[in-house]
């Protein structure tokens, strides 16, 4: 069946066509068939995502064949990531390297990273900056990468995480703007203040965790789990990180759908939430100023779970 299919858009289709049939999961870069078959086919050619259209017509070597399809089927059979499978996925514009050591590159907050932050940093300074929860390193390295003024710390309590993000700061070539730092939240940064926090924490429930499809089964639970409603690790980063901002300064959190417990658990705390192009995605902004006046309240919630 597969003898007649020759070109790049041949492959891509027929890629696609096996993702649909067989009920794949697309939340891995990707939410939909083609866009991943593009990616796993492209990937394995050693060709850029904004390839000219022009080069679909190109046919496969013997050799680039019987890579693809075996490809295909490993991402139909195993239900691993595309990103797993080429070790490659792309993030705010940015190509990074993925494998098991941490979660895919994926999050909401590439579109802040791509509009500097606006509004949400007009009129602040911003020198040093902290990617808490780094992973793949793909945030701080992004935030790095579009401005090339800041100082850039990523840091992350897993030592697989971190070799992997090493990996990206060299693959980036920002090793004098972007340090890597071992750390379990704050732990590894005290004496260190910041203009700007962004995280992506493990905000999973466990429930949720339970439900998920075989495709994050691939990926590190650490990374993904943080209790029965998806806010333990974000109540401890909301509890601390007033020490870690000057007094202008801003943190940035997503917490995916654990957003309306953390608004339920926290109604006097005044978290913005962002509206993104896709509209809202569980990211929100708070001041240094607003973590200090309601320290007591997250603190209390904080303690309770520990």
């Amino acid at each position: 069946m597969t003898a007649e299919l020759a070109s790049i858009i041949d492959f891509i289709r027929y890629g696609a066509s096996r993702f649909s049939a067989a009920g794949l999961t697309f939340g891995h870069s990707h939410d939909n068939p083609i866009d991943e078959a593009t990616h796993l086919v492209l990937a394995s050619l050693h060709l850029p995502p904004d390839i000219p259209p022009a080069y679909g017509a190109g046919k496969l070597t013997a050799e680039e064949r019987k890579r693809v399809l075996e490809l295909i089927e490993r991402r139909v059979n195993e239900r691993l990531p595309v990103a797993y499978l080429v070790g490659e996925t792309w993030f705010a514009g940015l190509k990074f390297k993925s494998d098991r050591r941490a979660l895919v590159p994926r999050s909401p907050i590439a579109e802040l990273i791509e509009s500097g932050f606006a509004p949400w940093l007009d009129g602040r300074h911003v020198g040093r900056a902290l990617d808490l929860c780094t992973g793949s390193g793909c945030i701080g390295i992004a935030m790095a990468e579009y401005n090339p003024d800041w100082q850039v710390d990523i840091v992350d309590i897993s030592d697989e995480a971190l070799s992997l993000a090493r990996e990206n700061i060299a693959f980036q070539h920002v090793e004098g703007r972007v340090e890597a730092i071992k750390s379990d939240l704050f732990d590894g940064v005290k004496g260190r203040r910041y203009d700007l926090i962004v995280s992506n924490p493990p905000y999973v429930t466990e429930d949720e965790y339970a439900a998920l499809p075989g495709e994050y089964s691939h990926e590190p639970k650490l990374g993904l789990t943080s209790g029965a409603d998806g806010l333990d690790i974000c109540l401890r980063i909301l509890d601390q990180a007033a020490d870690h901002l000057n007094d202008d300064g801003l943190i940035i959190v997503e917490v995916g759908e654990s957003e309306h417990a953390l608004a339920a658990l926290l109604p006097q705390v005044p978290f913005v939430w962002i509206e993104f192009k896709v509209g809202p995605m569980g990211v929100f902004a708070i001041d240094r100023r607003d973590l200090v006046e309601h320290a007591v309240a997250i603190r209390t919630a904080a303690d309770a779970r520990r």
